[in-house]
Order: C-alpha cells, then sequence, then structure tokens
C-alpha cells in the first residue's frame, strides 16, 4: 500500500512537470509577473506543457519500448544519459523559441533558460552521480514561489509556498522508501534546484524592477 502510493506520487509529481508548474503560477497565479496579454497566455502556456512534458514523456517510452533503457525509473546512472540529455535539448529549442519571438515577454525565454540550466546541470552531473531530478524541480518550483513572493507582495506567498513544501515533502519521501535515493542525493538535488532557480528568477526580476 505504502509503495504504491510512493509509486503514484513519484510518478504523478515527476520532474518533467516542474516547468509546467512555474508557468502555469507565472501566468495564472501571479498575472502581473508577466506583460504577455491574457490572450496569449493559454496558448503559450500549451505550447510549453506539449515541449516540456508530453513530447518528452512519449521519447522516454520510447527509449523503454526499445529497449535503450530498462526501466522508466532509471535506477541505474547509465539509463538516465540519454533520457536526459533528450529533455536538455528539448528544453533548449523551447528556451530558443521564446527568444526568436520578439513580441513575446522577454521574462518567459529567460524563465525558462533558467530552468534550462537547471536540467544541464542535472544532466552534467548524471554521468558521474546520481542526483534526485525529482528534488531538483521541487527546489526550482520552491524558489520560484519564494522569488514571486518577494518582487509582487500582492501574491498571498503562503499557500503556495505550504504547498511546494508540502509537495517536496512527499517527493522526498517517496524517493527515499522506494530506495530510489540515498539522502544526499535528494538533498543536493534540491539545493542545486533551489539556488540556480533563486539566482536565475532574482536576476530576471531584479532586472526589471
Amino acid at each position: 500500500m505504502v509503495r504504491n502510493l510512493a509509486l503514484f506520487l513519484s510518478v504523478l509529481f515527476q520532474p518533467l512537470l516542474m516547468p509546467s508548474l512555474v508557468f502555469g503560477l507565472l501566468f495564472f497565479g501571479v498575472p502581473q509577473a508577466t506583460s504577455l496579454p491574457e490572450a496569449f497566455k493559454v496558448r503559450i502556456f500549451y505550447l510549453i506543457v506539449i515541449a516540456t512534458l508530453l513530447i518528452p514523456m512519449i521519447l522516454m517510452l520510447g527509449l523503454r519500448w526499445s529497449g535503450m533503457v530498462k526501466s522508466l525509473h532509471f535506477e541505474e546512472k547509465s539509463d538516465r544519459r540519454i533520457p536526459f540529455i533528450l529533455v536538455t535539448l528539448f528544453y533548449l529549442l523551447t528556451t530558443y523559441f521564446l527568444k526568436e519571438k520578439t513580441e513575446l515577454d522577454p521574462i518567459l525565454w529567460q524563465g525558462m533558460g533558467v530552468m534550462t540550466t537547471a536540467v544541464t546541470l542535472l544532466t552534467g552531473v548524471t554521468y558521474f552521480w546520481k542526483m534526485s531530478a525529482h528534488l531538483t524541480g521541487v527546489g526550482g518550483v520552491l524558489a520560484v514561489t519564494g522569488i514571486l513572493g518577494f518582487y509582487f507582495p500582492s501574491l498571498n506567498v503562503a499557500y503556495f509556498l505550504v504547498a511546494a513544501l508540502v509537495l517536496g515533502g512527499l517527493v522526498a519521501s517517496s524517493r527515499l522508501y522506494l530506495d530510489a535515493h540515498r539522502p544526499a542525493e535528494v538533498y543536493v538535488g534540491l539545493l542545486v534546484g533551489f539556488v540556480t532557480c533563486w539566482i536565475g528568477f532574482s536576476w530576471i526580476y531584479g532586472s526589471f524592477a
């Protein structure tokens, strides 16, 4: 029962979901965080979901069915390299697309670029160590939530922070319970995601303040 719940949480709050959560917060939780017209927000959000969540998920399934990876849980470092490289490439392409659309708020490509930086660091570390991708994503969400609360006092950040902290606790506990990671791999993943996104989004909103 507990193992099934841990597996469910690990799948539901997978790392690929994190850009969608961040941009969902930017577009709909804090509407003033971007200058993007309301009419475009839903369309851009769908684009981000497709490019950073749906297409990578389909690729992961393809890699599993082709036998290139042994499991979608990527227990071994060797199973993580190709999927992580592909995800990094899709994040880079999404960042490039948003940057080339000069009519869009530059905060979009800059924010996507910060998350791509975190994923690139994760991918690089994967060649040597099995840092938690789940907690890297959670750390990023926590950092963005805190930054938005700092620069947009009208945001009742407490609810979002509590939700992000609960999410982080559940995901970390699930990964540890499943023996998917050692504690250090979980904590370092959380730290890398948090620090990268805190510095990046602080620069983004600080430069526009």
